[in-house]
This record gives C-alpha cells, sequence and structure tokens, in this order.
C-alpha cells in the first residue's frame, strides 16, 4: 500500500504534535496498546504511512525552514515528545 500524503496549512501547535506523533507512533505495531492512538491502522494504512509533502506558514521564523525545524519556532509552545528529523520539506 501507498502512502498517504499529507500538507500542512499552518505550522502551528496542531501542526507540531501531528508531526511528532507521526515520527513516534510510526513504528507502534498492530494489535498492540498505544496509550494515545487508539488503532494504528486505519482500513490498509498504518500511522506510519503518513508522509508529509509541504507545509505552507506565514510567520518569518518558519518560512524557509524545514518543516521540522519550523515546527519548534516561536511562538509555538507545543510539548516536544518526539525527535523529528529533517523531513525535506520546506515551509
Amino acid at each position: 500500500m501507498g502512502s498517504v500524503r499529507v500538507a500542512i496549512v499552518g505550522v502551528g501547535n496542531c501542526a507540531s504534535a501531528l508531526v511528532q506523533g507521526v515520527e513516534y507512533y510510526k513504528n507502534a505495531r498492530d494489535g498492540e496498546f498505544v496509550p494515545g492512538l487508539m488503532h494504528t491502522r486505519l482500513g490498509p494504512y498504518h500511522v506510519g504511512d503518513i508522509e508529509f509533502s509541504a507545509a505552507f506558514d506565514i510567520d518569518e521564523r518558519k518560512v524557509g525552514r524545514d518543516l521540522a525545524e519550523a515546527i519548534v519556532q516561536e511562538p509555538n509552545n507545543t510539548v516536544r515528545f518526539a525527535e523529528v528529523k529533517t523531513l525535506g520539506v520546506p515551509v
């Protein structure tokens, strides 16, 4: 099965939690209890199949940065719970 390509409009706190969550849960096993995630799979897709393909924002602190860097720029204040490596997705 292919990936689920996601574009983000507005790289704020919700986007930060989503990107970190995909990183955190991408290796979760099917059928395993995973705190914070109801299901690891939706139909044929696993949470690890989510791929961020584009991101847009107007804040100069985020524009031009990789999505992994942009999600932690001020004024975002989401708790960091996953280390997100460079995604190759410019904002």
